[in-house]
């Protein structure tokens, strides 16, 4: 269990250390202290997801790299409390789909599972699955760009998980899964005070774990209640976690991938699961 003592600066600090670490703190923070600081005593150091460098690949893929700044400056804003900057994210997401658009689906992919952050290249890869679905479906260019948006935001509350269970290299226990299962709250409330955010978006970041049946999280809303984004990114989210690889197992092949997300039954929207598999049948991914 991590315990954190706020102790006064100055010469009294070592005397304070000692007597919190006595009573069972596991680390001390001084005064005064900065809020980016003291989220990262708590959580871990976020910029550790993007890492020193970056693979060559990945450094010379245009919106890969517009990808992995925007999401390193969403996280980056939320540790330190300030507004998170969506004109950079909308310009990420145009880099992304001409990236996908000039490259293709498979090659995106092929690139982001080299990034060695499993957020990282799970958002990313969320991110080019329902940009390419929106296209499969014939969604006007102002549409895919909305689904490029959701997809860089959809985890953003991940910012407020603990670094060690967002990149643990096996799978969660129970207590870590219930943690992790806070994050779309947590980006609900980073958002909600942004005047300049639709609506819509901030019922994808908080509801894109819902189902149709009511057993998703964290409201258990049912079909009536979810709205076609919501339903979209659901699946793009599921299928995004399935094909990217873990420190524990290598990534699921796209038509078993797939198969899972069909078997989720009447957890999923019936029509977008059966595009959803045209979708898939029509990339070599």
């Amino acid at each position: 269990m991590f315990h954190l003592t706020l102790a006064r600066g100055g010469r009294g600090i070592w005397r304070e250390a000692v007597q919190a670490y006595a009573v069972g703190a596991t680390d001390v923070l001084e005064r005064p202290f900065d809020r980016k600081a003291l989220m990262m005593t708590l959580l871990g150091d976020i910029g550790s997801l993007v890492g020193d460098s970056l693979d060559l690949s990945i450094s010379n893929s245009e919106g890969i790299l517009a990808g992995v700044g925007a999401l390193r400056g969403i996280f980056d804003s939320l540790i330190s409390g300030r507004p998170v900057e969506l004109e950079g994210v909308h310009a990420a997401g145009e880099a992304l789909i001409s990236n996908i658009e000039a490259e293709g689906l498979a090659r995106w992919m092929d690139v982001v599972r080299k990034h060695h952050s499993q957020t990282y290249q799970h958002c990313l890869l969320v991110t080019g699955v329902a940009v390419g679905f929106g296209r499969h479906l014939g969604f006007s260019s102002s549409d895919t760009q909305r689904l490029a948006f959701a997809g860089l935001l959809h985890d953003i509350g991940k910012a407020g998980i603990p670094v060690a269970i967002l990149e643990k290299p096996s799978p969660l226990d129970e207590h870590e899964t219930a943690i992790m299962m806070r994050h779309p709250q947590l980006g609900f409330d980073a958002l909600r005070g942004m005047p300049a955010l639709d609506l819509d978006m901030l019922d994808m970041v908080v509801h894109h774990h819902e189902y149709l049946d009511g057993s998703g999280y964290p409201h258990g809303l049912q079909a009536s209640e979810l709205s076609d984004l919501v339903r979209i990114m659901t699946i793009a989210d599921i299928f995004g976690a399935l094909i990217e690889r873990r420190a524990y197992r290598a990534p699921m092949i796209c038509e078993a991938a797939f198969q899972v997300v069909e078997n989720m039954g009447t957890r999923l929207d019936k029509d977008l699961v059966r595009a959803f598999e045209s979708f898939v049948r029509t990339q070599t991914i």
